[in-house]
């Protein structure tokens, strides 16, 4: 078991939780629990999903796991809930928050712009408008 992987404590509170093979055949190369401790390793080191190392079996199993991950925690948070292990206190913000004056003075069309008009004679002239205008 390398660091970072699951206990046996925590697979034995997983695995029922875990999506059953409907596919008859030959069994998996791979265990689940291999493929999910690739998934921590690859969430937890941030690595692209091809760069999970090989002991935790091909990236694209685990990806294809990782897919169903949602679920898996939404029935993990479930049984959390009806234990009441989970606390739900809400909190409201009550910040308000406002445009720019300057956005502000634009919607009601009193913008001035702090920067000075441009004149003709400021304008940067280039060889190909100095041409043109010869």
């Amino acid at each position: 078991m390398a660091h970072g992987d699951l206990t046996d404590a925590q697979w034995a509170r997983l695995e029922p939780l875990l999506p059953q093979g409907k596919k008859p055949g030959r069994p998996p190369v791979w265990t689940r629990r291999q493929l999910i401790d690739g998934i921590r390793f690859r969430t937890r080191t941030g690595v692209p999903w091809r760069d999970v190392p090989e002991r935790y079996g091909p990236w694209a199993r685990s990806y294809d796991l990782f897919r169903t991950w949602q679920r898996i925690f939404a029935a993990l948070q479930a049984r959390a809930d009806a234990k009441e292990l989970i606390a739900w206190d809400l909190s409201i913000d009550s910040t308000v928050c406002r445009a720019p004056a300057r956005r502000r003075s634009a919607e009601r069309g009193t913008f001035r712009s702090s920067r000075p008009a441009e004149s003709a004679s400021s304008r940067t002239t280039t060889a190909s408008a100095a041409r043109a205008a010869a």
